[in-house]
Order: structure tokens, then C-alpha cells, then sequence
């Protein structure tokens, strides 16, 4: 009978030192597991800034985070806005963000700094930039007027019109909305079609044809937003670069689709940052970034940037030496 407990205690002992290892092992396993996945998720994280405060222009930004197609991607992305006297691409310099939107022009402009930088999905085909005049007046026919620039750029091509034309712009720089012009003080302003257009028209503002200079009708139609990644993290995450561009597109996508509930995500955005707007506005907006998506020529949304019009806003741009040389297009999507 001793022997038996004994046996039987040494089996207990056995047991009970399998169940120990075997925990151990799991609680190890699980502990390494976790480790392993908080990596991952890490290196896949993208904080996304698009150039200005939230409003309908990044609708399909929204749209991606709201659905949950990036997480459907396995990327795990936070948009957050830059103020109005932030520029984004200061965001994506000093390593806050890992993409932002921005024009042609601009990342054009970028890349003759030295700044090197990749294009991994464009939405926009067409120039939105129009200048409307006071009184009814053509704009170039007001040399030397008064005219309002965005303080945070968007007026390249205005001022290589201006130049070509020998037109004496006097440039006067406002951060948002369209107070200066209504109130009389300048002659003219830079508008974009989707925004301030939308706003002069709401206010009273009389547009007829004579006082409207749409630069997509008078030879300078390029392209502008597109998202942007430096070259760096491009090259170090390749993969989460092309899974965001896919996750973008298919929120875009969706928007075109489904336009009213598109509209209500923005509307979510507008709202938590507290943004000066209304839904009236908001769709209006929405309404023409997504016509301005279809490529004039192919009558379809391409998603891509045009070779012809990259050289185009180059060859502009440096003949008004905005540009120390001519800036290629291979530059622009990762080829070096």
C-alpha cells in the first residue's frame, strides 16, 4: 500500500510538472504571438494628411477608413488634417504622416528642392483653377489687378499665365474663403471649381462667361491632386504603398456609386473637426470632384498620372523659372 501512494504521488508529480511546461509553453507561445502581430501591425500603420481641413474633396479617403477597406487591406490608416497655415507636405517631411495629397505643380516644385517624392495614385484629371473677375470684366484684360493666391500654394499655373501673358498681376495672398473679393477689395480671384466657385455663387456673386478664365479651356489643363509618399518610405514599404493606392481607388469607387451616403461620411469628418460648412456646400463640392475624376479625353476615371501633362505643367513651369530644369515624369511615379 506504501508503495502504491507512493507510485501514485509520483504520478500526481509527473502530471502536474507536464501541465506546468505545457502552460508555460502556450503562455510563451501567445506572449510571442502578440509580439510578433504588434510588429506587424506597427510597420503597417500610415497616418494619411490630406492638404487642407476636412470637406468632400478627400471623399474617397473617407470612405476607405469608414468601410473599413484599408483594414480589409490589412493596413491600419489614420487620417488627420493639417491646420490652414500647416502645409502637408512639412507633416510628411518631418515623418508625421506617411501620405498626403497634392497637385502636380506642387510636387513638381518639390522635386527641383531636392525633395523626392513618389505619386502612388492619382484622382484628379482635370485643372479646377478658374479666376473670376469683379464687374464683369475678362481677367486678362485687368493688367495689373489686384488678384487673390491661396497662401498655401495652388496658383502655379496662374502664375505662369500671368507671366506669359505679361499681365502685372498684383498677387495678394488670403489663407481661405472668399471675404477679400466679396468685400471689394481685390479685382479678381483664384477660385477652385469645386470650392470658392460654389462659395461666390452662394454669396451673389454674378459669373457669366465674360468674367470666368477656366484654365482647363485655355491650354493649361493639368492634372492636380494625387497622393504622394517620399521616395524613402516608397521604396522601404512597397506593399503598403500599393494597398493603399488600392484602398483609396475602391473608396473612391464606392463614392461615385453611392454619392448621398458618401456624402454623409464626409459630413461625419466636417463635423468632428468642427469645420465651417454645410451640407449644401459639401455637395456641391462632391459633385464636381467626382466629374472632375473622368479624363476629358478617355471619358473614363484612370487613377493615374499623364505623362503629356506632366511635361506640360514641367515646360510651364520652368519657361517661367518656377523650375530650375524640367522635372520628368519617370521622376514622379518611382523610377529614378
Amino acid at each position: 500500500m506504501i508503495s502504491r501512494r507512493v507510485y501514485l504521488s509520483s504520478g500526481r508529480s509527473v502530471n502536474l510538472c507536464r501541465s506546468l511546461l505545457i502552460a508555460a509553453f502556450f503562455t510563451m507561445f501567445v506572449f510571442c504571438g502578440n509580439m510578433v502581430f504588434a510588429t506587424t501591425a506597427k510597420e503597417e500603420t500610415i497616418v494619411f494628411t490630406p492638404q487642407w481641413t476636412a470637406q468632400a474633396q478627400f471623399v474617397g479617403y473617407y470612405v476607405a477608413e469608414y468601410k473599413g477597406f484599408y483594414r480589409e487591406a490589412g493596413l491600419n490608416v489614420h487620417i488627420e488634417h493639417p491646420t490652414t497655415t500647416q502645409p502637408a507636405i512639412n507633416r510628411l517631411l518631418s515623418g508625421d504622416c506617411q501620405a498626403t495629397t497634392m497637385q502636380v505643380c506642387q510636387a513638381l516644385e518639390n522635386l527641383d528642392k531636392g525633395i523626392s517624392l513618389v505619386n502612388i495614385l492619382q484622382t484628379s484629371m482635370n485643372n479646377a483653377t478658374v479666376i473670376v473677375s469683379a464687374r464683369g470684366k475678362d481677367p486678362l484684360t485687368q493688367k495689373g489687378a489686384k488678384v487673390g493666391i491661396w497662401s498655401a500654394g495652388f496658383g502655379h499655373l496662374a502664375i505662369c499665365m500671368n507671366i506669359k501673358d505679361h499681365l502685372n498681376y498684383q498677387w495678394v495672398r488670403f489663407a481661405q474663403d472668399i471675404n477679400l473679393f466679396v468685400a471689394g477689395a481685390l479685382d479678381a480671384t483664384l477660385v477652385m471649381s469645386y470650392n470658392e466657385y460654389n462659395q461666390l455663387i452662394q454669396a451673389g456673386i454674378e459669373i457669366t462667361d465674360k468674367n470666368v478664365y477656366r484654365f482647363c479651356d485655355h491650354g493649361y489643363n493639368v492634372q492636380e491632386d494625387g497622393v504622394y509618399m517620399t521616395r524613402e518610405y516608397y521604396e522601404r514599404h512597397p506593399e503598403q504603398a500599393k494597398k493603399f493606392a488600392k484602398a483609396s481607388q475602391k473608396g473612391w469607387e464606392w463614392a461615385v456609386r453611392h454619392p448621398e451616403e458618401a456624402l454623409d461620411i464626409v459630413m461625419q469628418y466636417v463635423n468632428k473637426d468642427h469645420i465651417a460648412t454645410n451640407r449644401v456646400m459639401q455637395q456641391l463640392m462632391l459633385k464636381e470632384v467626382l466629374r472632375l475624376l473622368v479624363d476629358r479625353e478617355s471619358k473614363k476615371r484612370e487613377y493615374r498620372l499623364r505623362p503629356d501633362m506632366v511635361h506640360l505643367a514641367s515646360r510651364l513651369m520652368k519657361e517661367n523659372n518656377m523650375l530650375s530644369r524640367e522635372v520628368k515624369y519617370e521622376e514622379l511615379i518611382g523610377e529614378k
